[in-house]
Formats: C-alpha cells, structure tokens, sequence
C-alpha cells in the first residue's frame, strides 16, 4: 500500500509545484531568452513557446483551488524576472508586481504556506543580450531582483528559493545548448555556473538584508553509476558526478567547486573567482532537492569531459528517464552526510512524464495515471526509508500541479497531476491528484 500522511512525522509537508514561464503565459511579461530560443527553428519541439502555457494568470485562482482541494500544504512557483522587471533591472512594472501580490494573497487564503522561487531559467532578453550569465552583472542584478521582490513579498511568502536547477541553465544552457540561450562554449559554461552561483550568494545577501527568513536554493542531483566495468568508465563517472551534482553543492555547502570539475571548468573561470565563494558559501536555511532520475556513465573519447551516458536497465518514463526510487535514500543521505548536516532538506521535485491520455467516463473525461501513482508511492515510501534512517528530510514537493511547457520538449510531455487541454486548456484532475488527496486526507494518530 502507498504511504499516507500518517506514516511520515508529525509536522512534515506535502506540496506540488509549477515554474512561471511553463504555465503563465506571456502576457505582460517583457521577452526573455526562453522566446527567442524557441523562436529559433530546431530547438523546441514542435516550434512550441511560452506564450500561452496554460493561461495561469487568468486562471490562477482555480489553479491555487486545486492545490487546496487536494490537502497539500505548500504550493511551490516561481517569478518571471522580465515579468517584474522587463528591461532586467530598472523601474518595474507595476503590473507584474500586482500578479505576484494577488497569488501569494491567493495562496495564504487557501491555507496554503507559498514558496517562491526567485529564478527558473527565464532571464530577460535585455540582460541576455550583455551576455546573460556569462557577464557577471547578471549576477549582480539579479540581487537587486531579489531585493525588490523582498522588499513586495517579504512580510507573506513562507520561503524563499534562490535558483531552480542552475546546473540545467549553466551547462544545458552553455554546454550542451539544449536550454536557452543554446551556447556550445566551455568558456561560457564555466562564466555561467560561477556567476549563476554568485546571483545566488548576491540574492541570499539581499534577501537577508531584507530581513526575510526561511532562505535556500533548488539543485537537482543524479546519481551516477558506471555503465561497465573498468577504471576509465569509473573515472568518468566521478566527473559526472563531480559536474552535475557537486559543483554546485560544494559551491553552497563547502564554499568550494569539486576539484574534478575545477579540471575542465578552472582554464575558463572569470579571473578573481575564488574571491566569490565566501558569498556563494553564506549560510542558507534549508536545501531543495529535485529528483527523477539515476545516470549510468562510461567513458568517451575526446576533449573533456569524456563521457557519455548509456540507458540503465530500468523501466523509462515518457522522457526517457530510468525509474530508481531506492536511490533517493542513498542521495539524501550522502548529501546530509557529507555536505549539509543537521540543514533541513526537502525534496522539491519528484514525478514523472506519461503519455496521459484522457477517456470517456461517467461525469466527464477520466485520466487514468497508474504508471505515475506507483511511481510516487514508490518515491514516497523511499522519503520515509530516508527519515527513519536520521535524514532531516521535512517535505515532499510533487512536480508537477499541471502539465506544462516543458521546455525543450515543448507540450508534448505531460508530468502533471491535472492533466491540461492545451487548445480550451481545460483542467482535469487525474487519477495521481486523487490518490494524493485520498493519501493527504489520512491523518490517523
């Protein structure tokens, strides 16, 4: 049997999550580098952009009802940078800040604890044009974001997150050029990580600064096995690891990169780095983990990083990603035990894509999702195996409310709880949001 609420410690949390530029829409927002990217033919699936998503600013009020009905108690999102400020830094627009009072307002009266994320990849195009986060300005206007948006939401929104992922934005972004801004340059990624790093240290100062508590940021880990046997695939899987899931760590917990990493990033670092780790090092409040996947890694010739990944034996999701849920007690606690200690984590993003497809039933359209319930209750039942073991684990955040743009992918992989009609976007709770509600509404002593 799944988990319910009664099976995890008294004062543990449940939530789900969304990131702004995946359901807002664009209306009102100044572009960012998410629009033109997708404008650029052969890099989004389908030619699909932001647009329209699912039409959360004029709907926001049945999507926060939804959130509610379901028992959950924190709804995470995200800020649109070029909504608040459409030239990146400079006067905001009033009206983007009026969107972000009414939701958190929204949020709280629902009973609803809001947890905001600062920034989840959607930078404006005029700060992308000066070289995005390549150009350490960024960085520094990105504090300045982060102030501005304290100094509106500081005395109601519960936590606050830094960045989303930002190994996604530094290397997918710079690296590999699946994510905007759809650079190929080891030069660039290096700049990037650093200073999508040092925005986070530059945003924890402002919103310290501003006297708001509850303060962390949002990485997503992998962990990775060798794919074969040998000492070259094993190698390569320490730099993986050293790449995807502690550059970033070590940045926030240790105010220091892996020196793994350092080999191939350290040639094209900013000059005076180092002198930036102390402030990306500042003490946080808790620690956000997004998890879906493991990788399995062996060797690949050529420049660094020399690997590849090879599919694992597991069963898939809709994105391809390998099914391992009894990893996520081994992550927790190698983060916790190695980096992070008595911090509180919480797991920030966990779910998967299927390919739902609505049927006729009774009362209207039925969505019948029981690839995604095992998936969560086995997910679930990891968290718990993680908390018995001493992990200061204190939530769980499904990802996510609805389906979404997915980004590169486009509209066509759906993680959603509500599954959305995107031509009369038209909200349908699946089976997985009633098998949430029926798991939350168990609060047996």
């Amino acid at each position: 049997m799944p988990p319910t609420r009664a099976d995890f410690p008294p004062g543990f949390l449940f939530g789900t999550a969304t990131s702004a530029y995946q359901i807002e829409g664009t209306g009102g927002a100044g572009p960012c580098h998410w629009d033109s990217f997708a404008a650029t033919p052969g890099n989004v699936a389908g030619a699909a952009d932001g647009r329209r998503a699912c039409g959360h600013l004029d709907r926001c009020t049945e999507d926060l009802d939804l959130v509610a009905a379901a028992g959950f108690d924190i709804y995470r999102f995200s800020t649109s940078w070029a909504r608040v400020l459409p030239e990146g830094a400079g006067t905001p627009d009033p009206e983007g800040l009026d969107f972000y009072d009414r939701l958190v307002d929204a949020t709280l009266a629902r009973g609803l604890k809001p947890a905001l994320t600062l920034y989840h990849w959607e930078l404006p195009s005029a700060l992308a044009d000066l070289g995005g986060w390549t150009n350490r300005d960024t960085a520094l206007r990105f504090g300045d974001f982060a102030a501005l948006m304290a100094e509106r939401l500081g005395d109601r929104v519960w936590s606050w997150a830094t960045l989303n992922e930002p190994w996604c934005a530094g290397w997918l972004g710079h690296f590999t050029g699946v994510h905007a801004p759809g650079l190929r340059d080891i030069r660039a990624t290096a700049r990037a990580m650093h200073h999508l790093a040092l925005g986070h240290g530059l945003g924890l100062a402002a919103l310290r600064a501003a006297g708001v508590g509850q303060i962390g940021i949002v990485l997503n880990f992998e962990p990775a096995f060798p794919a074969e046997p040998g000492e070259a695939a094993r190698a390569a899987t320490l730099r993986y690891d050293a790449v995807f899931n502690r550059f970033f760590l070590g940045g926030v917990a240790r105010g220091a990169y892996p020196e793994l990493a350092l080999e191939g990033l350290g040639p094209h670092l900013p000059r005076g780095w180092q002198a930036d780790l102390d402030a990306i090092g500042a003490p946080i409040d808790w620690l956000g983990v997004n998890y879906y996947t493991v990788k399995r890694i062996t060797h690949a010739p050529g420049p660094w990083p020399n690997w590849v990944e090879v599919p694992g034996p597991g069963r898939k999701t809709d994105m391809g990603w390998e099914i391992a849920p009894m990893a996520l007690p081994d992550l927790l606690r190698w983060i916790s035990g190695s980096h992070t200690g008595d911090l509180p984590l919480y797991v920030t993003e966990n779910g998967m894509a299927a390919p739902d497809t609505p049927v006729a039933g009774a009362t209207g359209p039925e969505i019948h999702d029981e690839d995604r319930i095992a998936f969560l209750s086995s997910h679930l039942a990891a968290a718990r195996e993680a908390i018995a073991e001493g992990v200061p684990l204190k939530g769980y955040i499904v990802w996510s409310l609805l389906d979404n743009y997915e980004w590169a992918f486009g509209y066509g992989k759906r993680f959603g709880l509500v599954h959305v009609d995107f031509e009369s976007l038209q909200r349908t709770p699946k089976a997985s949001y009633h098998a949430l509600k029926r798991m939350l509404e168990d609060r047996r002593p």
